[in-house]
């Protein structure tokens, strides 16, 4: 039975892979158009997105880092500082002061920030559809963190190491990804319906599918060639012309 079993198996497979190579050219022009249709759709409806970056530096002008304790106290600071970037009061500020219209929780999805391993460097990014705006938060941002900071620690201010960029090329869509995520997508979904179409397929086409389903076995079987096909119906075309 196991033997079988594979047998049916391996019938089914190769049969699905004469499918598919049938099927191939519209696999592959779904892909296409796929391909297209989505960088189209990138290149012509979605805004171009800019990222502008600054950095500041949490060990101030007056700490000096005479031990590993004050090098393990900077490094502390610069998670605290992070989380402190993002806090509601530092928001509120920013939205204040450059007169935004938005929320908290929309502020804080358009801005990163980042601990570059083993430094105590900040480094907040903001992204904006405006290259100009992208730059502003991010230099509100740093000025509003530092001064927060200062205030919550106790301390001078971190010092800004950079102050943010204006932008002049887009960090994102990417029209060459999306280009390939569109015809990659159009691909599975044309093989997806395909193998789909396949396993419903129950018609029954070989001698093996009517012992495979029905149970019965093949007595015998009557071939049908083509050229008689073709003679019989071309007497019958000239019975009805004699007609």
């Amino acid at each position: 039975m196991g033997t079988n079993q594979d047998d049916e198996i391996e019938i089914d497979l190769k049969e699905l892979f004469y499918v598919i190579k049938r099927k191939l050219w519209i696999i592959l022009l779904t892909g296409i158009v796929g391909a297209v249709g989505f960088g189209l759709f990138t290149a012509m409806v979605m805004k171009p997105v800019y990222t502008s970056s600054t950095m500041l530096y949490i060990v101030n002008k007056t700490t000096t880092l005479t031990s590993l304790t004050d090098l393990q106290l900077g490094t502390q600071l610069t998670k605290d500082y992070k989380v402190l970037v993002t806090s509601r009061p530092v928001t509120a500020q920013v939205i204040t002061n450059l007169d935004l219209n938005l929320s908290h929780e929309q502020l804080v999805k358009k801005i990163k920030v980042d601990n570059p391993t083993d430094t105590r460097i900040l480094t907040i990014s903001v992204e904006d559809t405006d290259p100009y705006m992208a730059k502003s938060i991010a230099d509100e941002f740093a000025s509003v963190a530092s001064a927060r900071m200062a205030e919550i620690m106790d301390s001078a201010p971190p010092n800004i190491v950079e102050e943010a960029y204006l932008p002049t090329q887009k960090t994102k869509p990417s029209i060459t990804k999306n280009t390939m995520i569109g015809g990659l997508a159009g691909v599975f979904l044309a093989g997806a319906v395909i193998l789909v179409l396949f396993v419903m397929n129950d018609a029954i086409k070989t001698p093996e599918d009517v012992e495979k389903y029905l149970g019965l076995n093949t007595l015998a079987t009557i071939p049908v060639f083509e050229g008689e096909t073709g003679a019989k119906k071309k007497k019958s075309k000239r019975k009805k012309s004699g007609r």
